[in-house]
């Protein structure tokens, strides 16, 4: 018998069929002697509709008002799982996240989780029931409900396995598991059966928009075993795992396309100490996340520093970045929405050369001009055109035989 945490996302319990299939599947894990814990994400799009509404009664809501609001998504949702649950016979219970035990730090729409006390869902669990947790929320120490964010139902998901010692959290969602790049893209893309974590959440941050980075965190430090797999086949998926002895087999394991960013150039910027740490500073303060940066070589006394941000941060970069070329003398700030991040990953190159030099041949040899280039020990990005994305995906997995490869 195993103690498993099963996080449901929107599409799995888009509507009624959907939340009868999850709650079928429940009744029979049960039945096989298993002790489930749910989380559940809101219905569907229902967080956007949420947001969309929020923005035309009010333009700039309050972060308090706003989780009280896209949290109730989820309160719904674990409410209809729960009666879904107990119309196959089976006891359920369902639960906010305060109820559920999760105390936050004050950080409206982005909170993070600081304790889990979880014993109302382990009484739950012992008296037969199975829990129904809402994701991605909490209460503050004010005693306000917050918001974990986007993907705060998968942090929810491993962080209340964690906090019950389970066997494994399971996160469903609409696709079979961790595939070596989008299915959508590349036909030939293939499922994974288990990754590193350090591979994961390279993927992650390179653009893979499941599972929840922060989620792949927690888990990989609280060692909470991840399972990734589909809600509407029900087949296993993939196990995020720790270093195995074939990791190395494969020198790329994925690659990864991300268009939600844009560039930003800062020209001529005056070659002297301290000039980037201010701009940096205030985007800093301005709560931009930045990604890459690159400084081109001085030449005249003066350089050009590039970097990427959320497309959703551009304009608050732009500004802010206007306002500092005032006072640095820098002579002007240039923006690209219309820019791609696509990345190779893997463990293997850290101990086998020349990954990065096939990258750029099969770049090259396909028209793909490189503006920007990071690196990791086992990443490597490169900004394209975003028009140049799909293309770039399909070449770059062809080559590193990503089709051909057993995982």
């Amino acid at each position: 018998m195993a103690l498993l945490v099963q996080k449901f996302g929107g599409t799995s319990v888009a509507d009624a069929d959907r939340i009868r299939a999850v709650a079928e599947q429940v009744a029979r894990r049960r039945r096989q002697g298993d002790q489930i814990v749910l989380v559940v994400s809101a219905m569907g799009k229902e967080t956007d509709d949420l947001l969309r509404i929020a923005a035309e009664v009010a333009g700039e809501p309050s972060g308090r008002e706003m989780d009280m609001l896209v949290t109730a998504g989820e309160r719904k949702a674990v409410a209809l799982v729960a009666m879904a649950i107990e119309g196959f016979g089976v006891p359920a219970q369902s639960f906010t996240g305060s109820q559920a035990g999760f105390l936050t730090d004050g950080t409206h729409r982005n909170a993070r989780i600081l304790e889990v006390g979880a014993e109302r869902i382990r009484a739950a669990i012992d008296s037969g029931s199975v829990p129904v947790v809402a994701g991605a929320q909490g209460v503050s120490a004010e005693k306000d409900v917050t918001f974990l964010g986007r993907g705060g139902s998968d942090t929810t998901a491993v962080a209340l396995a964690e906090a019950l010692g389970a066997d494994a959290c399971e996160l469903y969602t609409d696709v079979s598991g961790v595939f070596t790049t989008d299915p959508r893209v590349v036909s030939t893309a293939r499922r994974m059966h288990s990754i590193t974590f350090d591979e994961m959440l390279e993927m992650a941050a390179a653009g893979c928009p499941k599972p929840a980075m922060r989620s792949v965190e927690f888990a990989h430090r609280h060692g909470v075993r991840l399972h990734v797999r589909s809600a509407f086949t029900w087949e296993p998926g993939t196990w995020v795992v720790e270093e195995g002895p074939d990791m190395e087999a494969a020198l790329i394991r994925s690659v990864v396309a991300d268009l939600s960013e844009a560039k930003v150039t800062v020209a001529g910027v005056p070659d002297r100490p301290g000039v980037a740490a201010q701009l940096f500073r205030d985007l800093a303060t301005a709560e931009v996340n930045v990604d890459m940066i690159v400084q081109n070589v001085s030449a005249a006394g003066v350089t050009d520093i590039s970097f990427t941000v959320p497309h959703t941060d551009l304009p608050t970069a732009v500004s802010v970045s206007e306002k500092r070329i005032a006072a640095s003398g820098a002579t002007a700030v240039l923006s690209d929405d219309s820019i791609a991040k696509v990345s190779v990953i893997g463990a293997g190159m850290k101990s086998n050369p020349g990954v990065a030099a096939t990258m750029f041949e099969v770049l090259a040899r396909n028209e793909i001009n490189i503006e920007m280039i990071s690196t990791s020990a086992i990443r490597i990005s490169c900004v394209i055109a975003e028009e140049a994305a799909d293309r770039a995906v399909t070449v770059l997995h062809e080559a590193f035989e990503l089709d051909r490869t057993t995982f």
